[in-house]
């Protein structure tokens, strides 16, 4: 497993936002932000609440869009190509950049093996026999669940436990092989002990998918990533990124004092 701060040869694809910019309505929430969100890296999005960091994520896989009133403006690169280019196809972008949310949500009366293999249809990715129960082994054993539901796999992904709903969830999102995963805190509503295995899965996914992930737990920012983006809006203004930077650097000695606040708990 590679250590926070390493650059294992990665299989995924880097993501960058340039210059991005959003409203709900008349109402600005974020003002051109920036960031090189690298393959083979974990970068954590950090900030009190209201300063746009679940907005920005779901821009990166163009969620974003779905709320009627909401409009963006910038650029979203996937290997370079902007998501948002006219002719891009919203089901690629999906199925290129995954999505695990703060609450779990298995389809509960389906079994665990179909909710592995729910996202295949969606994305009328053709998987079939033996390659199925192949498939369904191994993202279940990237998201850390396969020792546990390995002889439940018929029963319903509703029955397992809150931490094993959120793997399972992991699991679902790998199995149409994304290039990123995108994680809006994934762990706010598990207990220590899950908080840790889906840690731990994080890391180990690392090499090759590209992750995203949301967080205001520093504690857990500084355990599992590699660089941090410190998001903030004062008085009124946009959210936007005050500091980014390689995350050992942004919690021992980092460039704006109010970024040395935040991390140490002193607000927010």
């Amino acid at each position: 497993m590679p250590a926070p701060g390493e650059a294992p040869a990665a299989t995924g694809s880097g993501l960058e936002a340039r210059a991005v910019s959003a409203w709900f309505g008349d109402h600005k929430v974020l003002d051109r932000v920036s960031l090189d969100m690298p393959a083979g890296l974990v970068t954590a999005l950090i900030g009190p609440s209201g300063c746009g960091k679940s907005t920005f994520l779901r821009i990166l896989n163009r969620m974003h869009e779905l709320v009627a009133s909401a409009s963006l403006a910038g650029e979203v690169l996937l290997d370079g190509d902007d998501i948002y280019a006219p002719g891009r196809r919203l089901i690629e972008a999906r199925r290129r950049i995954g999505m695990v949310f703060q609450k779990p949500n298995p389809f509960p009366a389906m079994s665990v093996y179909d909710n592995v293999t729910a996202g295949l249809k969606l994305t009328g990715t053709r998987v079939s026999g033996p390659a199925r129960d192949d498939l369904v082994e191994e993202c279940l054993t990237k998201g850390g669940l396969w020792k546990e539901v390995r002889d439940r796999l018929r029963q319903p992904g509703g029955a397992l436990s809150g931490g094993q709903q959120q793997r399972l969830c992991i699991a679902r999102s790998l199995a149409v092989r994304p290039s990123v995963l995108l994680m809006d805190e994934p762990c706010s509503a598990l207990d220590p002990t899950s908080t840790r295995r889906i840690e731990e899965t994080i890391r180990e996914l690392a090499h090759e998918v590209t992750i995203v992930i949301v967080t205001h737990n520093m504690q857990q920012a500084h355990r599992i990533s590699d660089q941090c983006a410190f998001f903030l809006a004062e008085q009124g203004t946009p959210g936007a990124i005050l500091e980014h930077g390689p995350t050992e650097a942004m919690f021992t000695t980092p460039k704006d004092p109010r970024t040395a606040d935040y991390v140490a708990g002193r607000f927010g």
